[in-house]
């Protein structure tokens, strides 16, 4: 970590619940935040970083997905888990004003308001994971078992 241990909400929230992770920053002013750049810049396998993805159901209710970075939301598998008639993407301005995160700093920890979470199932079988640490910049590294623990997630096929 630079600048003397750089501490976002999601690395405090792990601190207090007492969960081991490992903390990573990346140079973002290069613009580059999408998730094969960060998997690049962290040099982790892209199988192994997740993004997060927040929609709103028919119902209007928000349901948060978290997929690995190179794969692709099947919304119909993702309103399934959620036991929705359909889903759809949240807008990006939208973004902030519903979980307090920003596009590129999404994190499926530490949202203003718990949202039902849903993590791919591949997410089982890696021994860590990366998930965004709630700001640009900055991810953390974590089991899966710790993350689904964390995000009071349910696990399930979602990727196209």
């Amino acid at each position: 970590m630079s600048k003397k241990e750089e501490k976002t909400n999601v690395m405090r929230m792990l601190d207090k619940a007492g969960v081991a992770y490992t903390a990573h920053s990346y140079a973002h002013g290069d613009g580059a935040i999408d998730g094969a750049a960060v998997a690049a810049k962290l040099g982790q396998d892209p199988a192994r970083v997740f993004k997060t993805l927040v929609t709103q159901g028919a119902s209007r209710n928000f349901y948060v997905f978290v997929i690995p970075v190179l794969a692709e939301l099947d919304l119909k598998k993702a309103a399934r888990a959620v036991g929705e008639k359909s889903v759809a993407m949240l807008h990006v301005a939208d973004l902030l004003k519903t979980t307090g995160y920003v596009r590129g700093g999404c994190s499926p920890l530490g949202m203003k308001k718990p949202f039902r979470t849903v993590i791919d199932d591949s997410a089982l079988a890696c021994p860590t994971l990366c998930v965004s640490a709630g700001k640009i910049g900055f991810q953390v590294e974590l089991a899966p078992k710790d993350l689904i623990a964390q995000a009071r997630a349910a696990a399930a096929p979602l990727t196209v």
